[in-house]
Formats: C-alpha cells, structure tokens, sequence
C-alpha cells in the first residue's frame, strides 16, 4: 500500500478548511507555490485533480470531497493518538455538546460516567457550531437540530416535548386555559429552538402570533431560568427542563400540555470513531440513561 506524503495531506486539510491557498500558506508558514506544489504532488499520487480555482479561492471537486471525508476519522485518529500518548495510557474522551444540552442534561449525569469509567478523561467543551471532525479536536459531537448527517454515525439521544412551561406562582395568578390567551403574555423566545412560539401557535389552532416577546435568548438554559424567575411563559423542551418540572420550579401552563414532540439532540462522530472503545462506552452510557 502507497501512502501520500504525510506534508501533502496536512496542507490538503488546511487548504480545505480554509478554502484559500494563500490563507493555507500563512498558516503554514510556507509559500503559496509550496502550497501549489503539494497538492500537485498529492494529486498526482491520488490520479484526480482534488481542487478547482474560483473567483473566492478554491473548492473541493467531487473527488476532493470523498477524499476529505475519507480522511476525517483517518486524522482524528491520528490526534487522538497523540493525545493518549502524550496521557501516559490514560484514554481522552473529548465531547462537544449544544451548551443547553450540556449545561442541563450532560454535566448533572456525567459523574455516573466517570464513576464507572475512571482510565477515561473526559474534554468537554460547549458550541451551537458543528464540529469539524477533520481538525481532529473531537471524538464525539451532541448536535442540536434536524438529523441530515448522511456521512456520519447518528444516533438521537431522546424525544423531547416542546410545550409552554411557566412558574407556579405564575400560573396561578393568570389562570390561562386556552392557547389564545398566550397571546396577550409575557412570552419567552429562545431563538435557537426547533420550535418556535408562531409554529406552536399555529399546531394549536391560532392563526396569529406575537410580534414581539418580553425577553429573548440564544440559549435555552437562559430561556428556563428566565421562567423560574417569573419572567414570562417559556416555550422549551421538557427533557432540558427535567430539574426544574421535578422540583416544581416550572410546570406546564395546560394541563394537557399541549406540547409537540421533535427529535432535537443528537450524538454524532466519524463512523470510525463510533468503534472506538471510548466512544462505545460513552454511547451505551447515553443509551442508559435516557
């Protein structure tokens, strides 16, 4: 088996991820004609042509792109290789997670993990933003939004139920018993939702909705606690909301709920990672918790 020179398949990542030669050559520290002529090189030794020239920079051709996907478990391994070398045997787990998702749900629970997983170190880290998974800095990535991942491992954590949650003392003192009446509320926005306000208006048989909200978000963690506080009335996932529903510091406005069921979270790595021993363990402990 003929390997590329290590040095092609570096600089072919970082024109990747940048899609630009010259943003590639500051980074390197190299000259853009050495940059050129490493991907030559590897191109010549792949037999297709990886990149096209544009207006912007460059993009990936086709081939470009089955190479690059090719190659993403390929380098994390090569990182996490390093990484536990440099941990003396001690294996590192290093997650991603929706901030809501890990400040609510992972972070309470994962002391079980660890517990039962004391060679395990765990790197977390909290991001909206996808991880690229080429750059070799994560072994496991806890989306949030619609699964539409085709080249990688999915696995959806759990189903949720989007309803309007709100204090006691609050719903006590509105006595609200129809959807309409929402409408003349303090509402909550948490602006990164699958489900908004005008979509769960709509579900319940509202034709309008609210031109404006008492408060926004871009974190749903923030859109509960505000809720807590008596702030408004949230609209936000009974899963991440699970502590305060158990200690009665929110509670659902209706008494039918009148939620909507969506599959938000979900766990997703390299198909490559998801043999990795770690990752099998941090899976199955998900699995178990849910």
């Amino acid at each position: 088996m003929s390997l590329p020179p290590l040095k092609s398949i570096l600089t072919f990542e970082v024109v990747t991820r940048l899609g630009s030669i010259s943003k590639a050559a500051e980074e390197l520290s190299i000259s853009p004609s050495a940059i050129s002529h490493q991907i030559t090189n590897l191109e010549a030794q792949i037999g297709r042509k990886l990149f096209e020239r544009t207006a912007r920079g460059v993009e990936l051709t086709r081939s470009g792109e089955r190479y690059q996907q090719s190659l993403v478990g390929a380098l994390a391994v090569i990182a996490s290789a390093a990484e536990n070398a440099r941990s003396e045997g001690v294996e590192i787990l290093r997650i991603q997670a929706s901030p809501s998702f890990a400040a609510l749900w992972l972070v309470p629970r994962l002391s079980k993990f660890i517990d039962r997983n004391p060679d395990i170190k765990i790197r977390l880290s909290a991001s909206h933003v996808h991880t690229d998974f080429s750059r070799g800095e994560i072994d496991v990535d806890i989306r949030y939004g619609q699964s539409q991942w085709p080249d990688l491992h999915v696995e959806t954590v759990f189903e949720e139920e989007v309803l309007p949650l709100i204090s006691p003392k609050l719903k006590e003192r509105l006595n609200l018993r129809s959807p309409e009446e929402l409408l003349f509320q303090n509402l909550i926005l948490s602006n990164v939702n699958l489900v908004q306000w005008p979509q769960w208006f709509a579900a319940h048989g509202v034709p309008i909705s609210p031109s404006e909200y008492a408060v926004s978000f871009d974190r749903a963690y923030l859109s509960i606690q505000a809720a807590v506080q008596g702030l408004g009335i949230a609209l936000e996932s009974d899963r991440l909301a699970e502590d305060a529903l158990g200690r009665g510091l929110l509670v659902p406005v209706f008494p039918y709920r009148k939620g909507m069921q969506i599959h938000g979270h979900h766990l997703v790595c390299p198909p490559t990672h998801a043999e990795h021993r770690k990752v099998k363990l941090f899976v199955s402990w998900i699995r178990a918790e849910v």
